[in-house]
């Protein structure tokens, strides 16, 4: 728990606090998606935080045993809590009953971002509450219980929490110094919807307790009846009148709108990713282009939509890829992309020239990814068998999902906690060998990432074919052996996420060798008689529009007399 991770701040002139634009979570309920699966995907995104698989493994543990918290994006210790008698086997961020949790941060008002004393940050709330509960249901109570006693130290964050059968969306804000704990709401994504969240508060208005499908804090016992569909703090509306961010009738009380207000930058470069998404499932989301890219903060969109067609895991992989291509936004389109169409900007978000302000876009891939992955849950199948953390290191679009079992008793070297870190490289990391690929392809992205493209496909084509037979044999052993089944899929997914490393290790080898120094080189058979034979050589230079651009900007400076020759 004690990773690195900077969420800086951006204010962009704006009263109220927004981060770096870090994470995207995407949400599908079994209804919506094409096998009865959910799914929730997260993309954490930082410039200094080092992808690696996470693990806890399932322990029992002694009466008065205490648990020291960390927080996640310092590793600054925190103090220690009560731990429970039984935990979890947790790999990343889904657990072995399939319970899966993922976040972004929103920020909210500045005010509310610290609280002296608190224990509980986000990041140790989501790995904390995966290795204590068994479901979507009993993460919430976990949750809420823990940041009611022991305060928490987070800014705004939404969570995206997902079982076999459920989805929920809870967003939570801290109560600022001199009060312990947070407010927070929580929604059931209706079954056959999809969600997402992407670094804004999105629930506005929810429907008033009434004891039986929608309840407050106090009345989580009640947690379980599947008729709940919302959950909430008690004081979520009174604090905010105390607090005097609203006077309003309670029906008309609007989490978003009271403790993290959209602003431009929440717009473009928050909600742009949920419209994005939204749109990619959905016909008739152009309405809410406006909106999306900060012209018109009215005009919000729905928490939830009902996609078009059903969703399968495949896809859900591919919005993680979204460059926002095929939208006014387009980030290959812009002399921004250079020469190649690369949809990527190095940072800062935000720059000027002559006193006038300008941003980048921020689309769902993005370079300084972490780790990201898709996590599959599936109600029929034993839990054991059902889970499936797709991971990924480094950019959503250049990475491979693989598949990760959520049973699993131990994770791929590969990926393994302390091989290699953020300033400590090694050819046998997951992470530096995928950035390799990454990076050089942002060298001259429309002719490398086609290629990257290709392989990437064939890969994750040969999990999803493989996966369905691990499942049927792991299905059919554990009826008979567990602990065997549990093996087998520890077995795969290792050996699984190693070879997928090696073999992207020799990917890059490849790409290197053909495309360095701006040439595109393919070997050729040796004709009889020679003694070797020279690559087949390509130079396809730039794009017409770049050679004029250059040009232009040039004017004689680089012209060439008629018949000059060279």
């Amino acid at each position: 728990m004690n990773k690195l991770v900077s969420f800086a701040i951006l204010f962009l002139g704006f009263i109220y606090f927004q981060p770096s634009m870090a994470c995207t979570n995407f949400l599908v309920t079994k209804g919506a998606s094409q096998d009865g699966s959910t799914f929730i995907s997260y993309a954490a995104d930082s410039h200094i935080l080092y992808g690696e698989l996470y693990h806890w493994p399932a322990a029992t543990w002694p009466d008065g045993a205490k648990l020291e918290v960390y927080e996640w994006d310092t590793g600054k210790f925190l103090g220690e809590i009560d731990q429970v008698s039984e935990t979890y086997n947790v790999v990343g961020n889904m657990n072995e009953h399939q319970l899966a949790i993922g976040e972004t941060t929103y920020g909210g008002r500045n005010e509310l971002g610290s609280q002296e004393g608190a224990i509980i940050d986000y990041g140790s709330l989501i790995y904390i509450t995966l290795q204590r509960a068994k479901n979507a249901r009993e993460a919430l109570k976990v949750m809420t219980e823990l940041v009611d006693k022991y305060g928490y130290y987070s800014s705004g964050e939404s969570f995206s929490i997902s079982d076999p059968n459920e989805v929920w969306i809870l967003e939570m804000i801290g109560k600022g110094e001199g009060k312990k704990g947070a407010v927070w709401v929580a929604l059931k994504i209706p079954d056959g919807y999809v969600s997402a969240h992407a670094n804004q508060a999105r629930i506005t208005t929810f429907p008033m307790a009434d004891g039986k499908t929608s309840l407050t804090f106090s009345q989580r016992d009640k947690i379980n009846s599947p008729e709940v569909e919302c959950y909430y703090a008690d004081d979520v509306i009174s604090f905010a009148r105390e607090q005097k961010y609203f006077d309003g009738k309670d029906k008309d009380f609007s989490f978003s709108d009271t403790y993290a207000p959209v602003t431009f930058g929440g717009a473009r470069f928050c909600e742009v990713r949920v419209w994005s998404f939204f749109k990619s499932v959905k016909a008739g989301m152009d309405k809410y282009f406006d909106y999306a890219s900060g012209h018109d903060l009215e005009n919000r969109m729905p928490l939830w939509i009902k996609p078009d067609r059903k969703i399968a895991v495949e896809d859900v992989m591919d919005y993680m890829r979204d460059h926002l291509e095929g939208t006014p936004l387009d980030m290959t389109r812009d002399a921004g992309a250079g020469a190649f169409g690369n949809p990527y900007r190095w940072r800062p978000l935000t720059w000027e020239v002559d006193g006038v302000t300008y941003c980048n876009e921020r689309a769902t891939a993005t370079q300084q990814t972490g780790f990201v992955f898709v996590a599959q849950s599936r109600s029929w199948l034993p839990d054991p068998v059902g889970g499936i953390l797709w991971f990924g290191v480094d950019d959503a679009a250049s990475t491979v999902f693989t598949p990760m079992y959520g049973s699993i008793t131990k994770v791929p070297e590969a990926f393994a906690v302390g091989n290699g870190g953020m300033m400590d490289f090694s050819y046998e990391s997951g992470f530096w060998v995928f950035n390799l690929v990454s990076n050089f392809a942002y060298t001259r992205y429309n002719i490398i990432h086609p290629e990257i493209r290709a392989e990437q496909t064939d890969l994750e084509w040969k999990f999803i074919n493989e996966t369905k037979d691990i499942d049927k044999k792991a299905a059919e052993l554990y009826a008979s052996n567990p602990e065997a089944a549990v093996a087998m899929l520890t077995d795969y997914s290792v050996n699984t996420g190693n070879e997928t490393v090696a073999h992207w290790r020799g990917f890059f080898e490849y790409l290197f060798t053909k495309y360095m120094d701006g040439n595109i080189k393919e070997k050729v058979e040796t004709p009889e008689g020679y003694k070797y034979h020279a690559p087949k050589l390509s130079q396809p230079g730039y794009e017409e529009s770049w050679y004029r651009n250059v040009a232009e900007d040039t004017g004689d400076k680089l012209k060439m007399p008629s018949g000059g020759g060279h």
